[in-house]
């Protein structure tokens, strides 16, 4: 009898810790690695991307597809609750004074071929100086980047709550110092954009809109533009080598592209949408926001474009609108991470902060500045990252096994 119940008693601890086992491995398997966690030992292969653009398709009849609330992680400006009243009463306004200007930006640097071949424009706010510092120092440095010239602006509107004028129109006459600082900052760096309106996320149509008509007016002759947010890190080397076998003179929108992507119907999301704003089951196809590249030709065509297109509260589907107006498809290219990278499922024991992933991807979304700056000494120290293949991917389409 006594052995009997011992050994039951050792069936049920073994089946107990079984279990116990089998849910440990399958929580290690699902569960996802934050972009920022910390670096794991170098020499590993990242796996391969899927190529293609990022498909929110219906699944089956009657199912709705994804909405757009998983798109892109938000964007480092002021949200808030939103009045759709007073955008639909204002939505028509279209030009606001441009108080910080670099009419000079693209004039080149005295050389031959003075005309910037890559203009870096980054989506910023007033108060995010850790962040413009980040990229100034990293990824966003100007000058000649493998024999192409770069040049670089910030985006940045009013901040929420205070006037045009640089003082506080919430408190009881308190002057506020913003604009003053963002001017000292202009004449030390000379990258600054600052328009009149007010920095919120559903006023990044009109950043948009202003940048567009900027670069085409100051910079008529630039080859390429990125454009994307502050947060991002970019391996400017590899997007040189993806815009060499490009024409500057052909149409090109390339990036993390999503279609099939459904309006927030939800009052409580920040992406909500009503049906009079916009009627149809899905958006047009678009590029994520967090980064993307434009050829000069394609910049200017879209200045005509979104002039006859109605403005729409969220940039990056306002300019897959404009796109779409001028039968333009944009392209996808898996370097382009505006989701950040996710851990992948079959590989656990990878960390997503490796260098040897970002040395061969062009994008990289929702990043500290902080990890910005070390990733970016990671890859361009004096050895660099010791991965398994000695240089960055070729030109071309992207490989993870070129």
């Amino acid at each position: 009898m006594r052995r009997r119940l011992r050994l039951r008693r050792d069936a049920s601890l073994t089946l107990l810790l079984g279990t116990a086992l089998g849910l440990l491995l399958y929580s290690q398997r699902d569960g996802g690695a934050p972009t920022t966690s910390a670096p794991q030992a170098r020499g590993r292969v990242a796996p391969r991307p899927t190529l293609g653009p990022r498909t929110f398709q219906v699944p089956e009849a009657g199912a709705a597809p994804p909405a757009y609330e998983g798109d892109t992680p938000p964007p480092p400006t002021p949200t808030g609750p939103f009045d759709f009243g007073s955008y639909l009463r204002a939505k028509d306004q279209r030009r606001f004074p441009l108080l910080i200007n670099q009419p000079h930006k693209c004039r080149g640097d005295g050389g031959p071929g003075g005309r910037p071949d890559l203009l870096i424009a980054v989506k910023s706010v007033a108060a995010d100086f850790e962040r413009r510092q980040a990229v100034r120092q990293t990824w966003g440095a100007e000058g000649r980047v493998q024999g192409a010239l770069v040049r670089r602006v910030f985006l940045v509107g009013v901040p929420r709550g205070e006037g045009t004028d640089g003082t506080d129109t919430v408190g009881a006459g308190t002057r506020t110092h913003w604009r003053d600082l963002l001017h000292a900052e202009s004449r030390a760096y000379s990258d600054i954009l600052l328009w009149a309106f007010d920095d919120t996320f559903f006023n990044l149509t009109l950043k948009e809109i202003h940048f567009l008509a900027w670069a085409s007016a100051f910079c008529p002759d630039v080859r390429f533009v990125f454009k994307g947010d502050a947060d991002v890190f970019v391996h400017v080397g590899n997007l040189l080598e993806f815009l060499a076998l490009r024409d500057p003179g052909q149409d090109l929108l390339a990036g993390d592209v999503i279609v099939q992507a459904r309006p927030i119907r939800a009052r409580a999301s920040k992406y909500y949408i009503p049906e009079g704003v916009y009627g149809l089951p899905a958006y047009p196809a678009y590029a994520g926001g967090g980064g993307f590249v434009v050829s000069g030709t394609t910049l200017r065509r879209l200045v005509g474009a979104c002039a006859q297109v109605e403005l729409f509260p969220i940039d990056d589907v306002f300019l897959g609108m404009c796109l779409q107006r001028l039968r333009l498809t944009p392209e996808p290219h898996p370097a382009f991470r505006t989701f950040g990278i996710s851990q992948p499922s079959a590989a656990p024991h990878l960390r997503t902060f490796d260098p040897c992933f970002y040395r061969e991807l062009v994008v990289v979304h929702g990043l500290s500045a902080a990890d910005i700056w070390l990733m970016w000494r990671l890859l361009h120290g004096p050895h660099g990252p010791a991965c398994a293949h000695p240089q960055p991917v070729a030109a071309g389409p992207f490989q993870w096994d070129s």
